[in-house]
């Protein structure tokens, strides 16, 4: 048995695990877990990102000796350097205002044929645009995406691990390299931007331990520790957001594709995440915040008690997508009424989500022309047994639920294989985890009608608020 720290930073906590790998055995043990807390300073949202550094060293300090390390996070955000190496201030969070009414001089299919990406007013491009004529901007040689900046502190070497760098709306989807004339439309310097790295390449090491490149999006890491076999087979990782696709070999770069607003990110052994981002449980999570953080059990079950489809919104409304205010937000677009109960608001989140994964996975294989047999959820939405049963039935299609650890398992998973004691290709290493991981399926009921009626009545309303 070897031993992995996977360093796992999401939206509002960050842990690390440690995962045992061994012939025919993988087991993740979590060893530390902190905070992660944006702050608002100056009119402006921030990651603090020197208190999740902080928690970085604490949990590495806990881990004791391991034989690698390796780091995921969110994507899009990033640290700015000054010729020294120094951090120019604290990353902004991508869900800050700045980047509102952005515009950006590129015809949108001209950077869709380039990028791939699905446009979104918080990706990295639209960021770089809003800071471009900042003071700190001007003093800037270096950006580092979130998980480098922390890799950086650890190694002193600098990266850009490519599965991250994908989602900037920066890099050439086909060469996998940052794009030179688009970043020269943007008066943007190449400099800024540091080389490319592949998962499974060593940065560098702290202290006398390897730290080496992951699939650093943390969706990338999540879909390496989905257990499918094939590749018939759609995935939603699924937490604060659901991210739905498909793993394929090529990009898919048609006109029909960018007005769906889907997106092709790069993963692991040059595969493609073909997906969409789905606003996912971020409204349910921010309306229990504003019900003092009730018992999320108690709360699905009465919830799976109320009238099954009874209202439904649009969760990629861009309403939902700022803090605060939430359970009004949903009442006003649901109709609901001021007398709407917790358990009727939680129904109405969960099944309009359920509707926003069917949606997402039909136009996947329509567009791609990849036809799938069952559906993968990873991730917390994993442990959401009613969330797992109404996507079953939304979509059709069986639901394979689990492992909720997909994306530290992905992560320790590459840097096993890196290190030689695993070996193949993404199949062998999903294979592993079929063989040691608990995952339970859900069966379509049945009801597809129902289904079928409800998401037409989204449609037309999506159409009518158009």
């Amino acid at each position: 048995m070897r031993s992995f720290a996977a360093v796992d930073l999401g939206a509002s906590n960050g842990r690390v695990m440690v995962g045992r790998v061994g012939p025919g055995e993988v087991n993740l043990t979590e060893v530390h877990r902190f905070a992660n807390e944006p702050v608002h300073a100056g009119g402006t949202l921030h990651w603090d990102i020197l208190g999740l550094y902080r928690g970085v060293l604490d949990g590495l300090r806990k881990a004791g000796p391991v034989d690698s390390i390796g780091i995921d996070s969110w994507a899009v955000d990033y640290g700015l350097l000054d010729e020294s190496g120094a951090l120019l201030g604290n990353p902004v969070h991508y869900r800050d205002t700045r980047t509102d009414g952005v515009k950006i001089p590129i015809k949108s299919d001209k950077l869709y044929e380039v990028t791939g990406l699905q446009k979104l007013p918080f990706n990295t491009l639209y960021q770089l645009v809003a800071a471009r004529d900042t003071p700190q901007f001007a003093a800037a040689e270096r950006m580092l995406l979130i998980p480098d900046l922390l890799a950086y502190w650890l190694t002193g070497e600098m990266g850009a691990e490519y599965t991250n760098a994908s989602t900037t709306e920066l890099l050439d989807v086909r060469t996998r390299e940052w794009s030179l004339p688009l970043l020269a439309e943007l008066g943007l310097k190449p400099s800024l931007f540091p080389p490319i790295r592949l998962p499974g390449t060593t940065i560098g090491r702290y202290r006398d331990t390897p730290v080496v490149a992951v699939g650093s999006h943390d969706t990338a890491s999540a879909v390496v520790g989905v257990p499918a076999v094939g590749d018939r087979f759609a995935y939603i990782s699924c937490g604060t957001w659901s991210l739905v696709g498909l793993e394929l070999p090529e990009p898919v770069l048609t006109a029909e594709s960018r007005a769906a607003n889907f997106t092709n990110e790069g993963g692991v052994d040059g595969t493609i995440r073909y997906l969409r981002n789905v606003m996912g449980l971020w409204p349910l999570q921010e309306c229990m915040r504003e019900w003092d953080s009730p018992d999320i059990g108690t709360l699905l079950r009465e919830a799976s008690r109320e009238k099954p489809l009874g209202t439904v919104v649009d969760l990629d409304d861009p309403d939902f997508l700022r803090p605060g205010d939430m359970t009004r937000r949903v009442v006003d677009k649901a109709g609901l009424g001021a007398d709407a109960t917790r358990a009727t608001i939680t129904r109405c989140i969960v099944d309009s989500l359920a509707l926003a994964h069917r949606r997402a996975i039909r136009q996947a294989q329509s567009l791609s022309g990849r036809t799938v047999d069952a559906v993968h959820i990873v991730g917390g939405g994993a442990r959401n047994a009613l969330l797992c049963q109404l996507t079953a039935d939304a979509c059709e299609l069986p639901v394979i639920a689990g492992p909720v650890e997909a994306t530290a398992l992905g992560n320790v998973l590459v840097q096993a294989r890196a290190a030689g004691i695993l070996d193949g290709d993404l199949a062998a290493l999903r294979g592993v985890l079929r063989d040691t991981q608990q995952i339970v399926r859900y069966e379509p009921r049945g009801d597809a009608a129902n289904w079928r009626a409800a998401a037409a009545r989204i449609a037309v309303t999506t159409v009518n608020a158009g």
